[in-house]
C-alpha cells in the first residue's frame, strides 16, 4: 500500500486518525444537542435540526472547528464536556506503536489537526500524544483549516519537507482532497474512525483500519 522508501515526512490526523472518534462524535451529536435543548427548554430533536444545519453552514471552515464559538454561540461550556467525557478518548489500534515505529525509522513525524488547542490539550493530557511525535500543528495556529491550501502553505513556512515525499492519513477526504492539489504525494484514509460505527465503504482514497497494516520498515 506504501512506498516507504518514497516518504520523508509523515502527517497524521488526529481525530479519527490517531485516536478514536467515538469522543468526538458523542460530544457533538449526542452531548451537545442535549444540553442545549435543555438551556432553549425545546425538544431535543429540534435543538438538534438547528444545530446540525449550523454545523453544515461552517463546515470547512475555521469557525467549524472552534471550541470558542460553539461555546458562544450556545453558551454552553464545551470545555468542561471534554472532561465529561474524557474516558472515552483513546487511540485507535496500533497507532501509538506506529508512532514509535515512524520515529525510528528516522522519519519526521508531525500532527496535523484542525482540533482548536483546547481540545488537543485535553486528549494530550489523556493520552500523552504530543510527546510522541516531532512536531503538532492545530490549524486554529494559522487561522484557517486543513482544507485550505492556505494552511499547507503556512505550513511550509515553519517545517521543512518536499511534499512529493510526504504522506497524510486523515479521515476527512476535503482535508485530503486539498493536500493533493497542493502536491503531497502520498494520501490514505481510515476505515473505521469511530470504533462504535460501522466501517465505511465506497471511500475516495487507500483505505486501511489499524495501523499494523502500513508499519514501516
Amino acid at each position: 500500500m506504501l512506498r516507504w522508501h518514497d516518504i520523508d515526512t509523515v502527517f497524521l490526523d488526529m481525530d479519527g486518525t490517531l485516536l478514536d472518534l467515538e469522543f468526538d462524535n458523542v460530544l457533538w451529536n449526542t452531548l451537545l444537542p442535549q444540553r442545549w435543548a435543555a438551556r432553549l427548554g425545546v425538544d431535543e430533536s429540534a435543538a438538534r435540526t438547528r444545530l446540525f444545519a449550523h454545523f453544515d453552514e461552517t463546515r470547512h471552515t475555521i469557525t467549524h472547528y472552534s471550541l470558542d464559538y460553539w461555546a458562544a454561540h450556545t453558551a454552553l461550556d464545551i470545555f468542561a464536556m471534554h472532561d465529561e467525557l474524557k474516558h472515552l478518548i483513546r487511540y485507535r489500534p496500533h497507532a501509538l506503536s506506529f508512532l514509535e515505529r515512524v520515529r525510528a525509522s528516522g522519519r519526521r513525524v508531525l500532527i496535523v489537526t484542525n482540533a482548536h488547542r483546547g481540545s488537543l490539550k485535553v486528549k494530550d493530557l489523556m493520552t500523552g500524544l504530543t510527546r510522541e511525535v516531532h512536531h503538532t500543528v492545530s490549524s486554529h495556529d494559522f487561522e484557517t483549516p486543513k482544507e485550505s491550501a492556505d494552511f499547507w502553505r503556512r505550513l511550509a513556512e515553519i517545517e521543512s519537507f518536499t511534499a512529493a515525499r510526504s504522506l497524510l492519513i486523515d479521515d476527512n477526504a476535503a482535508v485530503l482532497d486539498c493536500a493533493n492539489e497542493c502536491g503531497v504525494g502520498h494520501l490514505l484514509t481510515i476505515k473505521q474512525p469511530d470504533s462504535s460505527q460501522p466501517p465505511r465503504d465506497a471511500l475516495k482514497y487507500p483505505a486501511f483500519n489499524t495501523f499494523d497494516e502500513i508499519m514501516p520498515p
